[in-house]
This record gives structure tokens, C-alpha cells and sequence, in this order.
């Protein structure tokens, strides 16, 4: 018999994997923390003999070579990744025994990357799982411009090859079991569902449905911008990341936050925009905890700018420190938990500012500015008339294109508006964030252009 856990994080939108049988296991693509893994594994009762990387990962800084050293366990890399430590490299058709009965073949299926290997779980030779990283996943493919711009169609070609190779040679009840592709950037397309298997990959995904050329086409012209975090990600994990240091920072008072501000370095406030709006010191920006703040924040502050770090509870503070190593961000400056009165010197006020709805929008007696701070794809589908749209991971860097006047900010649902809103807030902007779903814009009466 065999096991297959998935350890999920719902932030980053990947899955990470621990598959084995009574005695030994495989970690396959952990992440920085990977202390969810060896909590599995206790659980298990098995030693984890394997960690495997299906690529050199863009996204997420890995904790597989720390993993490895822990456990003392092999560490399985493509061969064809350029890595500056020592692991097992691996090629395509080799295979490795978790235990009696129970074997892991590496599958090559460039295309995410040009060295990207899926690997086959086989159970008495019988294929049972196929973990396929960025190469097959829920109804679509991995992106495959995150290497090098000129190799992107001939690795979107690839990902087409590499897709029909697993249906082809997997039976059509082998679990597919993608590590991106649950809200992750490294997706090519949003994709559904929470489970699937070859067979059902054959009648939906569009890498199995479509000819190459038709493929080609609709993923090239699909592709969202790249988070530019993601620069940093994969030369961290082929130079083999450093251990991870989740102890608590330095804790900041009122004065050091307002001299950090002062110097210009960031001061985020991880609690909700609501509580935000209400009260905040100012010149802070708002990254809700529980709002992709690692996808966000590592995507939009300027790459080893030092950042303090503002929560309610050292529990928030401590999950939003974890978020954060997992894109890099090791160690915040300093930190500070309470309330933003305890963050502020006695006797300074606190800045706030209000917040509306798509019908409070089309009842404002001014003439203030609409911002749309959705991405590209997203404002392709509707936006609003006479709207200006600057995507939230470029607002940082171009605050002076947004006209004079007070600023309705708006996204599809409101935590991006509330980043966005915080931001020129700081800037010394008058604004009004817009917290509310943009289907909402048409039954509010705006002028909603689409096509």
C-alpha cells in the first residue's frame, strides 16, 4: 500500500507532496518551510529517503537542499538544471525505490522550464501518480516564458509535446498531482478544479484538445505579466538557498517606526483593510495577512529593501513571516504588534481614509478619478468609461501618472484597491477605496466598455 499527502499553500497557490509507503517516503518540490513535511512524515511513522525537485522553481524559494541535509536524504535535481551544490542528478527513464514494491521514474517534460522532469509513482509497476510540477496541470500547462524570452514558443511547443507525452504513456487512472496551478503565477491559465487524473485530462485540458499550433497561439497571447519577484527565485535555488530563520524580529516602537519611515523604508501593515482605513500611521501601506502578501508585497517593494512589519498579534506576524521567506524576504527589519495608537509617538494622529462602494462611485457629486487597478487581462473583459488603469504591481512606480483629484480606486473584489489606496494615501493623495466586487458596476449604473 501506498500514501500520497499534499501539503498545501493556499498564499503562493502551489502543492508540495510526500508519497511513500510503511517505511520511507519521497518529498517532492518542498517549500522554504518545510517543517509541514517532517510533520507528515512523523505522522506517517516513514523516513524520508527522497527529495525530488521537478525544476529549478521561479516562483518560490525551495527547501528541498535544506531538507535533504536534515533528513539525509538523496536529493534528486534534473540533470540538465545548472546548480552550484551537490545532488543526484537526474535524467529522463531514471528510477529510484522508495521501498519494496514501490518506485519513483523521472519523466523529462521541458516546456515550464527546459530541463522540467515529472516523476512517475509506480506501485508494483503499475503507474499510480504522476507528480508534473509546472508541466501538465488541472486543465491547462505551466507558463513557459519565466527562462529566457526567446525561448518561449519553442518552450510552449515543448509543454505540448511533454503533455501528450504523459497521456500517452500513463494509464487514464493515474492521479495527476501538479505543484502550481491553484492561484499560482506560474499557471498559464486559471485552472479549476481540485483533483484530476490523466483520463480527465485527455477530454480538458487545452495542451490535449487542441493541435500545436492553435495551443501555441492561445498561450502566448494569454500570458499575464511576470511577478518581478520572480527574477530573484530561481537564481536563489540553483545557488542553494540558505536555511530558513523564522525567529521573531526586533521589535520597533513608536519612534523607530517613524524613523524607518523617514528614511524611506517600507512599513507594512498586515492588518485587514478595513481596520486599516479606519486608522493607520501614516506613510504605512496595507498588505492584509491573509491576502497574498507574499505574491503582493515581494512583487512590488523595491528587491532587499528593508521592511517593518505591523500586526495585531505576534500570530499574524508570525504567519505573515512565514509567507514571506517562502518568495525570499528573510528577515524583516523589525516588527511591532498591538494597536496603530501603540505604533505612533504621543499625541500624533492617526491617518485614515473613507471607503465606498461601485454605487457610492456612481452617486459622487465630483468629478473625481476612477483607478483601476486590475491587471491587464482582467480589464480586457469590462472596465469602467474614462477609467485610468495602472495594474497594482506598477502603482508604486508610477504614482505621478494618476491625474490630480480625489481617487476612487478600484479592483475586482477590494484587497487590491486597499493596497492600492494606501499607497496614495501615503503619497498625499485624497482617495476613496472602492471595497466591493466590480460586477457590482454595472447594476450600480456606470458606464461598464467591454469588447
Amino acid at each position: 500500500m501506498f500514501f500520497i499527502d499534499t501539503i498545501e499553500l493556499e498564499g503562493l497557490g502551489n502543492r508540495h507532496y510526500l508519497a511513500g509507503g510503511k517505511q520511507a517516503a519521497v518529498a517532492v518540490d518542498p517549500p522554504r518551510d518545510f517543517d509541514q513535511v517532517l510533520a507528515a512524515a512523523v505522522r506517517r511513522g516513514v523516513r524520508i529517503t527522497h527529495v525530488v525537485e521537478t525544476h529549478i522553481h521561479n516562483d518560490y524559494v525551495t527547501g528541498g537542499l535544506e531538507l535533504a541535509r536534515v533528513t539525509g536524504a538523496a536529493y534528486l535535481v534534473p540533470a540538465g538544471a545548472h546548480v552550484s551544490f551537490a545532488r543526484v542528478p537526474v535524467a529522463d527513464g531514471d528510477a529510484v525505490t522508495v521501498e519494496g514494491g514501490l518506485e519513483l521514474r523521472a519523466v523529462a517534460t521541458p516546456g515550464h522550464t527546459p530541463h522540467h522532469t515529472a516523476y512517475v509513482l509506480a506501485e508494483q509497476g503499475r503507474p499510480v501518480a504522476a507528480f508534473t510540477g509546472g508541466s501538465l496541470l488541472i486543465g491547462t500547462v505551466g507558463r513557459p516564458d519565466l527562462v529566457e524570452p526567446r525561448l518561449t514558443e519553442e518552450l510552449a511547443r515543448a509543454q505540448h509535446a511533454s503533455a501528450h507525452r504523459l497521456a500517452t504513456e500513463l494509464p487514464d487512472e493515474t492521479a495527476v498531482l501538479p505543484t502550481h496551478g491553484f492561484g499560482s503565477f506560474c499557471s498559464s491559465a486559471q485552472a479549476e478544479g481540485d483533483n484530476t487524473t490523466i483520463g480527465k485530462e485527455k477530454t480538458a485540458n487545452t495542451a490535449l484538445t487542441t493541435d500545436v499550433d492553435s495551443f501555441v497561439a492561445e498561450l502566448l497571447t494569454g500570458l499575464e505579466d511576470v511577478p518581478a519577484y520572480y527574477a530573484h527565485m530561481g537564481p536563489t535555488n540553483a545557488g542553494g538557498p540558505a536555511p530558513v530563520d523564522l525567529t521573531a524580529p526586533a521589535v520597533a516602537d513608536a519612534a523607530e517606526i517613524a524613523a524607518r519611515l523617514a528614511a524611506g523604508e517600507w512599513v507594512v501593515d498586515l492588518r485587514n483593510r478595513v481596520a486599516f482605513a479606519e486608522g493607520h500611521v501614516a506613510g504605512s501601506f496595507n498588505f492584509e495577512a491573509d491576502g497574498k502578501i507574499a505574491t503582493y508585497l515581494a512583487w512590488m517593494i523595491p528587491w532587499g529593501k528593508p521592511v517593518t512589519l505591523l500586526a495585531e498579534s505576534p500570530e499574524q506576524l508570525a504567519a505573515a513571516q512565514r509567507e514571506l521567506v517562502r518568495v525570499g524576504i528573510d528577515r524583516p527589519a523589525a516588527a511591532a504588534t498591538g494597536t496603530p495608537q501603540e505604533w505612533v509617538p504621543e499625541g500624533t494622529s492617526l491617518a485614515s481614509f473613507p471607503r465606498s462602494t461601485f454605487a457610492g462611485l456612481a452617486g459622487q457629486s465630483t468629478d473625481g478619478i476612477v483607478l483601476d487597478v486590475r491587471r491587464d487581462s482582467e480589464r480586457a473583459s469590462g472596465y469602467i468609461e474614462g477609467s485610468v488603469h495602472i495594474p497594482i504591481h506598477d502603482l508604486h512606480k508610477r504614482l505621478d501618472e494618476v491625474p490630480e483629484g480625489t481617487v476612487w480606486v478600484h479592483c475586482a473584489g477590494g484587497l487590491r484597491a486597499g493596497i492600492a489606496a494606501s499607497m496614495l494615501a501615503a503619497a498625499g493623495r485624497d482617495v476613496m477605496a472602492v471595497d466591493d466586487g466590480f460586477d457590482s458596476a454595472t447594476d450600480a449604473g456606470l458606464t461598464v466598455v467591454t469588447g
